[in-house]
């Protein structure tokens, strides 16, 4: 016999192929290759090797904080590719990489590593009141 009211609802069936027969889609890439990386985690690991090298030598660098913003506020003309702040009562001293700036002066993804390099050390440099080829005697070099 038929029961009054609406028929009850089948559980869905796990789709093992789309309508056009190819199966189902994965990812693009695997999260482990490069192209799953954002822009911004490629820039941020850069600016992280720069500070790793820096902390060998510089061990109270390890106090700092070091952060990656997109851009600076307006300014003037100029735009910065950093800035640093010495620490206060309330926080640590602070280092600033500047990651769009930075990107739009680099035209390749080494010349990108060596310029963030080269932002962070001169950075480095003005927060410990030094040259920055004494903060890495290979400033420059490169």
């Amino acid at each position: 016999m038929d029961s009054p009211g609406p028929p009850r609802p089948t559980e869905p069936r796990p789709r093992r192929r789309d309508r056009h027969g190819r199966g189902m889609r994965g990812p693009v890439a695997p999260p482990q290759v490069p192209l799953s990386a954002t822009r911004a985690d490629t820039f941020r690991d850069l600016v992280q090797d720069s500070v790793e090298r820096l902390e060998r030598r510089w061990p109270q660098l390890a106090e700092v904080d070091f952060l990656v913003l997109e851009v600076p506020a307006p300014q003037d003309d100029s735009v910065p590719l950093g800035s640093s702040a010495p620490a206060t009562r309330e926080r640590h001293a602070r280092v600033v990489v500047y990651r769009r700036p930075v990107e739009l002066r680099a035209k390749s993804r080494d010349e990108r590593a060596l310029l963030v390099h080269e932002v962070v050390v001169e950075q480095v440099a003005d927060l410990l009141g030094l040259a920055p080829e004494s903060v890495d005697p290979r400033y420059g070099q490169d």
